[in-house]
């Protein structure tokens, strides 16, 4: 795809969705079903209004005796131009068959790589395959467009899998989301735009739906992996049993830098509290108002820890050494060195929950467990423990049932 945009002075191409592919992989199918033969190329308008074509690869047909196509199946390949993912690469087929009905209706149906539902509040429902709404709609206007213009007027059943998608599934946020057994089907606009945050910020939402759909009122929040396993060692000594412990960790939401975008969510979704647990390096941003905590969007790491400091009486000698820190490991050992840790995480932590309540807006509580490189606690917020064992809580329940 040739479809280009700037991003940090760098020229980025976009690529396709994995619902581009299949719609682009049913409107040939269809085309050769209809008698208008196996294409090399397909093109098609996506949502966002952007043309897209692509290769058409791998094709089978059969026919009856009299040389009539009775089903076509063709791929294409998921291209995520330079903002790659797990999906990057992997062959998306669909095979087209006409219905019994002579109604211009599509049927859409899943195979062997495509995920299936397994929990409430995502796009598709219980037990249907994790083929998106907008996917869905954009199948059936191609495959519907070739009817029209052959001048058929039949009904299609059109089946989507991905040989390597149950592999490559393991590597993405589905199993955590309650999609088993393979990829998702997805995409808003049909393009990939390299570093957008569309995808990240749509796989947050969609947990938190998840959650919500589970009638919990609590979650914890981790930027990435290393807080999540952090998180899970801490409750270790609350003694939870093994399904206990699977549900807490699918209760951990991943809000990667989107730290405010995450709170806003689970506000407009009516959670009543988030715990948020995190490296100092990178939650820090936080005590200085920073909701994305991605470097390009600001830093003042040691500009905010200084600033505790000196709240918290330190002397010139100790914040000049703060503020030539090149890492925030650096400055912790510095502030424990000077006996100044414990009060300046105590300062840091309230300024962060001073923010994140604003942000906020005091719609729901917002708790805080920050680590420091070496696993260890370096504080939390008043209300953490208490929020905590209110995840627990629900954690060990019934689902479905609703908490105190």
């Amino acid at each position: 795809m040739e479809t280009f945009v700037y991003q940090d002075k760098k020229k980025l191409r976009c690529g396709y969705t994995t619902g581009s592919c299949a719609a682009l992989a049913a409107k040939a199918a269809v085309r050769c079903l209809a008698g208008g033969g196996c294409v090399k190329k397909e093109t098609i308008l996506t949502p966002g209004g952007e043309t897209v074509q692509a290769e058409i690869m791998q094709w089978e047909t059969e026919t009856d005796e009299a040389g009539t196509v009775i089903w076509a199946q063709c791929a294409v390949q998921k291209d995520g131009g330079d903002d790659c993912d797990v999906t990057d690469g992997l062959l998306i087929f669909v095979r087209a068959s006409f219905g019994e009905s002579k109604d211009e209706e599509v049927s859409i149906t899943g195979g062997p790589g495509i995920g299936r539902v397994t929990k409430e509040g995502l796009d598709q429902p219980v037990g249907a395959y994790a083929i998106n709404s907008v996917p869905r709609r954009m199948m059936e206007e191609e495959a519907l467009s070739i009817l029209k213009a052959a001048g058929l007027r039949r009904s299609l059943c059109l089946t989507v899998w991905a040989p390597d998608g149950e592999a490559a599934a393991k590597k993405t946020f589905n199993p955590g989301l309650g999609i088993e057994g393979g990829i998702s089907i997805l995409g808003t606009t049909g393009i990939v735009r390299p570093m957008s945050n569309e995808a990240l910020t749509e796989t947050i939402r969609a947990h938190l739906r998840v959650l919500h759909f589970e009638h919990r009122k609590f979650a914890a929040v981790s930027p990435g992996n290393l807080g999540s396993d952090w998180l899970m060692q801490y409750t270790e000594e609350a003694g939870l049993g093994e399904r206990e412990k699977t549900r807490f960790r699918e209760s951990i939401v991943v809000s990667s830098n989107f730290i405010g975008k995450t709170v806003d969510m689970a506000g407009e979704l009516g959670f009543s509290g988030l715990l948020l647990a995190g490296h100092i390096g990178k939650l820090v941003k936080l005590g200085n108002g920073i909701m994305d905590t991605h470097s390009r969007e600001g830093d003042g790491r040691m500009d905010t820890l200084l600033s505790c400091a000196l709240e918290c009486g330190g002397e010139r000698p100790l914040l000049l050494e703060i503020r030539k820190s090149n890492t925030t490991n650096q400055a912790v050992d510095v502030l424990n060195h000077a006996g100044m840790l414990e009060p300046v995480m105590k300062r840091l932590l309230v300024r962060m929950k001073e923010y994140l309540s604003r942000r906020a807006m005091d719609s729901l509580q917002v708790e805080v467990l920050l680590f420091g490189s070496r696993g260890e606690l370096l504080g939390k917020t008043e209300g953490a423990d208490q929020l905590l064992r209110k995840i627990r809580k629900e954690c060990g329940r019934n689902e479905g049932q609703d908490t105190d």
